[in-house]
């Protein structure tokens, strides 16, 4: 079990060797570029603003019944949404659901193309196939990411406010004085470097399970279930060990 665990380790960052070589052609990498800013992040923007709207709404209503002592008071029910949202949810759930959609969709889409024989073309021709293939997957998630969370950030905040208001839970001047009590900065810089180490995790790790895959359609299934689940897992363990050097 160890040996293999190292053998996929010592693969996977063989491949990103390869990954971060020089281009042959910057124009075509620039195409593929914004090709992929287009597939891995502005198609995922519908279901991360309404998973945003409905959870920041959940946690609001959440927190205001939670809060049931008389000694709390009613703004901290925005206190408490701003910095769930900001420190846990936009970039650690967000990231867990990109995993699933854009980590699933890169895996199957290498994964064909290998048992398919386009990547042994690519070889044949004397294109780096391994930069070709994921250099651009990598650079768009790790620039789109960031702002996929500022805007999942933004809509769950103001879901809080929209159905918390709604809801009679909570008034609109309680719930803004609550976003504004004690803000931290340093909150969102911390939440998007997770980002970012969260992004190069799901388009680097994806990448691999489907730039290996063998046998025929049955395996692209299977790598692109395990690039999902790796990604998952992988996204908890730097979740945990950056909020340890970043927080503590």
């Amino acid at each position: 079990m160890f040996n293999r665990t190292f053998f996929h380790i010592g693969r996977y960052f063989t491949m990103l060797g390869r990954v971060f070589s020089k281009p042959e052609k910057w124009g075509v990498y620039r195409k593929e570029f914004f090709h992929e800013i287009d597939s891995l992040g502005i198609t995922s923007l519908p279901i991360i603003a309404i998973i945003s709207l409905f959870m920041g709404a959940v946690i609001t209503i959440q927190a205001a019944f939670g809060f049931t002592s008389p000694w709390v008071p009613l703004y901290a029910v925005g206190f408490t949404t701003r910095d769930s949202v900001i420190l846990e949810f936009s970039p650690t759930i967000i990231s867990l659901i990109l995993a699933g959609k854009v980590g699933s969709n890169i895996a199957s889409e290498i994964g064909t193309m290998r048992i398919s024989e386009q990547i042994d073309a690519l070889e044949i021709m004397g294109v780096n196939s391994r930069a070709f293939l994921i250099l651009p997957k990598i650079a768009a998630c790790v620039l789109i990411n960031p702002f996929l969370i500022l805007i999942s950030m933004f809509l769950g905040i103001a879901g809080g406010w929209l159905l918390g208001t709604l809801a009679g839970v909570v008034t609109t001047y309680q719930f803004v004085y609550g976003i504004q009590y004690e803000f931290n900065s340093f909150n969102i810089t911390y939440a998007l470097i997770k980002t970012v180490v969260f992004a190069f995790i799901i388009a680097s790790v994806s990448a691999y399970h489907g730039y290996y895959t063998e046998g025929g359609a049955l395996e692209v299934g299977r790598s692109s279930t395990k690039a999902v689940v790796y990604c998952s897992i992988l996204i908890l363990v730097f979740n945990f060990l950056l909020t340890q050097l970043l927080l503590s």
